[in-house]
């Protein structure tokens, strides 16, 4: 069956068993350039502002595509919706999800797989996005970085992309807002680089603020994680699971936090 808007299921370090939604165009548009990207660096022409919407209605196939996946992948732990650049930059994500919702409360599994989301955060200053985003069942929002200069250095945004301050507070705004039975998670990829004088994310004052973040947030769960596969940027490379266990550490200090859960992966 040839599939337009869905792939996988894959396993995720993070997610499970997870089946990948993509609701915008084959090529990527995204907030950011980031310089871990798996799917390799954002064209500039396609590199846009938070507030350029995608007019991309689901198509009549959606549904019957994502119903004939469903019957081959009863052990599926989430619908994922991401991947391809940012997927709250389609105006029409509501009507995708209304059809997954519908589709998965359908299914007579004893256990459904949780509908969710990858967002890199930049649009959730907006309210109208952080309503349709909070409608997910679990959000997962990308933080890499909370100092203003290692923001830039890694995600490479787009010029209209509010301050790495603004973008915490907004994602502060979002777990005030959204219902209580949905969960959040903030995900936070951590790299190095070859080059000496371009710091990687992994420097003390980036991870103090990213502590301070957290804590401000008070998100369900945190997820630790590095490059598991070929980045847009050759010059940086994977963090290992002994540092990655070290940064946990060191991070839980910061939070002093019980209610939050720390994960590295």
């Amino acid at each position: 069956m040839s599939r337009v808007y869905t792939f996988g299921p894959v396993k995720s370090r993070r997610l499970g068993l997870s089946l990948g939604v993509d609701i915008l165009p084959k090529e990527k548009y995204c907030t950011f350039n980031c310089v871990y990207c798996e799917i390799g660096c954002t064209d500039p022409n396609q590199l846009v502002s938070p507030e350029y919407k995608i007019h991309a209605p689901p198509s009549t196939a959606f549904r019957k595509e994502l119903k004939d996946i469903l019957k081959y992948s009863p052990n599926l732990n989430s619908i994922t919706f991401g991947y391809n650049g940012e997927p709250t930059l389609n105006e029409n994500i509501l009507d995708f999800l209304k059809i997954v919702y519908q589709i998965r409360d359908e299914l007579k599994w004893n256990i459904k797989p949780k509908i969710s989301i990858l967002t890199n955060s930049s649009t959730l200053y907006l309210k109208e996005i952080r309503d349709k985003v909070s409608q997910f069942e679990y959000i997962i929002a990308k933080l890499d970085a909370a100092a203003e200069k290692d923001f830039k250095i890694t995600n490479r945004p787009h010029k209209n992309v509010p301050k790495i301050n603004e973008i915490i507070n907004s994602i502060m705004k979002l777990k005030d807002e959204m219902p209580n039975q949905n969960k959040l998670s903030i995900q936070i990829l951590l790299y190095q680089s070859y080059i000496k004088d371009r710091n990687s994310n992994i420097n003390n004052e980036n991870l103090y603020q990213l502590g301070c973040a957290i804590k401000k947030i008070r998100p369900d769960f945190v997820q630790l994680y590095s490059i598991a596969r070929i980045p847009a940027e050759p010059t940086i490379y994977s963090i290992d699971n002994k540092k990655l266990e070290n940064i946990s550490k060191k991070l839980k200090k910061i939070i002093n936090d019980n209610l939050i859960s720390i994960n590295h992966y």
